[in-house]
């Protein structure tokens, strides 16, 4: 097996108290960069989702075309995911991830100047939609992939994708929020304006890395051959298979509660956009909570447990919020939805990044995409339809249900994947406490030697 390489300097034992712990990640240069870079740009990007779905509504009051336009934003990465990742395994990732950012941008720009101009049409936005999720369908693999040349050591790799979701629920705490502003003054053009201007501050971060750390190279052989290899070692290893299972599941009818939010504020709630900006905003603190907690953890060790009690109390919330008719009841439901959703998602990428094999990774990266944002446009158009005919709260707490459902399924395989991920622990040396258990007890057993 080629797993994440040490080297001495990674292995040193290095003491850490404190917040400091929990930023560790941040002691590495290009992560620095990476980080401030994106957590700019992710505030434009909350606040073009937002406006988007706005927009949408606005036009149409259509839960149908709320959910196509979801479907469009992810289809792509379904259909594209598993290429992607075997490209992403060949081409040189920082490469990928520059290419990916500007055409992101032009992407916004395209939308600020339609909404702009007072012209856009919902054929607009579905088109540039699905070009923003061809962009994604590579983006997200070559960023996860990515991680381990920002951050070389790999005691601190966990910490890195905690500090991401972190960075990600930062800036959906702040980007719904000033969605939600700049719509009620300025109009939903002004939102993709800014996304389109944020994109340059992660440019210039990944322009300004130094790369030092080389990305694994093999001999390349027809995409069919590499495809299947990456699906054959992804489905016949239990603790991947049962993680990506659960994720595409929750994916499917859980996450496309956000399709629905537009609904639930106008409708359900009787507010406007502002409502929706302080409830996009309310499960981005709840995130941001959950990632947070993650990052301060000191070991990968009870991951599998967390995964299943986080989707479990995602799936209550779920039901909770689809028959609340208070705001404020509802914005609390919403951080604990927010909260639950997280701290599965960051666990189980935690999980994949630490126990792949290194010349699959992108492979690997690109299902879990597939199985996080994949699944989501199906899961969108479904809840599209289906709250067009029994309503928009039933349908989320069908979804709920179901996500409760895929628990129970998760927990029943948590024995057979802390025996089969343990020895990988050993292996790579994540878990020395274990380790030195294991070596006392050999000395014990062990004869004197004459």
């Amino acid at each position: 097996m080629s797993h994440y390489k040490s080297t001495p300097a990674q292995t040193k034992t290095r003491p850490r108290a404190g917040w400091r712990f929990a930023v560790r990640a941040l002691g590495h240069r290009n992560y620095r960069l990476f980080f401030g870079g994106q957590s700019v740009s992710l505030i434009g990007t909350w606040m073009t989702r937002v406006a988007t779905s706005w927009l949408v509504y606005r036009l149409t009051h259509s839960a149908l075309l709320l959910g196509l336009v979801g479907f469009s934003g992810q289809i792509p990465a379904f259909l594209l995911g598993p290429f992607a990742g075997v490209w992403v395994d060949r081409w040189n990732r920082h490469r990928v991830l520059v290419v990916t950012q500007i055409l992101s941008m032009l992407q916004s720009f395209s939308l600020a100047a339609l909404a702009l101009s007072g012209r856009i049409t919902v054929g607009e936005i579905i088109g540039l939609s699905l070009f923003q999720g061809a962009i994604n369908a590579f983006d997200m693999p070559a960023r996860q992939a990515f991680v381990v040349q920002m951050v070389e050591a790999r005691e601190d790799l966990a910490n890195a994708i905690a500090l991401n979701s972190s960075m990600v629920n930062g800036s959906r705490l702040v980007g719904p929020s000033l969605a939600g502003i700049v719509i009620a003054v300025a109009g939903e053009g002004y939102c993709f304006l800014t996304d389109g201007l944020s994109y340059l501050a992660v440019i210039g971060s990944l322009l300004a890395m130094r790369i030092t750390a080389a990305q694994d190279r093999r001999a390349r052989r027809e995409v069919w051959s590499e495809l299947k290899e990456g699906w054959q070692y992804a489905w016949r290893f239990p603790p991947i298979r049962a993680i990506l299972v659960l994720l595409a599941l929750i994916s499917l009818v859980g996450m496309p509660y956000t399709v629905l939010m537009p609904i639930f504020a106008g409708s359900v709630l009787h507010g406007g956009p502002h409502t929706l900006g302080f409830l996009m905003a309310a499960s981005g603190v709840g995130a941001l909570v959950g990632a947070v907690t993650l990052a301060m953890r000191k070991t990968v060790l009870g991951l599998g447990k967390l995964i299943a009690i986080s989707a479990g109390l995602f799936g209550t919330s779920l039901i909770c919020f689809a028959f609340s008719r208070f705001l404020w009841l509802s914005l609390l439901l919403m951080m604990v939805t927010g909260f639950g959703m997280m701290r599965q998602l960051a666990a189980s990428n935690t999980i994949l990044q630490t126990i792949v094999e290194e010349d699959k990774r992108g492979r690997v990266m690109s299902y879990y995409a597939m199985a996080f944002m994949g699944m989501a446009p199906f899961g969108s158009l479904l809840a599209g339809i289906a709250a067009r005919r029994i309503g928009a709260p039933w349908t989320l707490a069908a979804g709920g249900a179901l996500c409760l459902a895929g628990t129970l399924w998760f927990a029943s395989q948590l024995a057979v994947i802390r025996r089969l991920i343990r020895p990988i622990y050993l292996q790579l040396g994540i878990i020395p406490e274990l380790a030195s258990g294991i070596q006392a007890a050999s000395a014990l057993q062990t004869p004197p030697e004459d």
